[in-house]
């Protein structure tokens, strides 16, 4: 599913979550049979495109199944940036998860198997959110 190359023309975006700036960096990807723009990290360069269709195909592409507890996570991450406008880094996602998932379950060691390459980033990918900005 590789982009065009082309970079999404500026405007449209959406109310909640603001226009699509042209200077992104972006590229048009096919995704869950629509076209989305993306950053180079994958993510969608207007949130509110969302679908929980991309994040299923977002995943196969890595090579995973969203199971229940991945959902919890993503559903979590789109209250959360819809309550902060912004996406919260990895140790405020463990903290702020520990009364969805429960004490127990909510810590970096699940986090990580359940997103691998980085559970703030990963999540936030599939989740239609930007990148954390403290995420290296």
């Amino acid at each position: 599913m590789a982009g065009s190359g082309q970079t999404p023309p500026g405007g449209g975006g959406s109310a909640r979550f603001g226009p699509v700036h042209p200077d992104a960096g972006a590229t048009w990807r096919e995704l869950a049979g629509h076209r989305v723009a993306v950053d180079r990290g994958g993510h969608l360069v207007d949130p509110g495109a969302w679908h929980p269709a991309l994040a299923q195909a977002m995943a196969a592409a890595d090579g995973l199944a969203l199971t229940p507890a991945h959902w919890q996570v993503i559903d979590f991450l789109r209250d959360w940036h819809g309550r902060h406008g912004r996406s919260p880094a990895m140790r405020v996602l463990v903290r702020e998860l520990a009364p969805v998932l429960g004490a127990g379950r909510a810590d970096s060691r699940l986090l990580y198997r359940l997103f691998p390459q980085g559970p703030a980033k990963q999540a936030a990918r599939y989740a239609g959110l930007p990148r954390p900005a403290s995420c290296i």
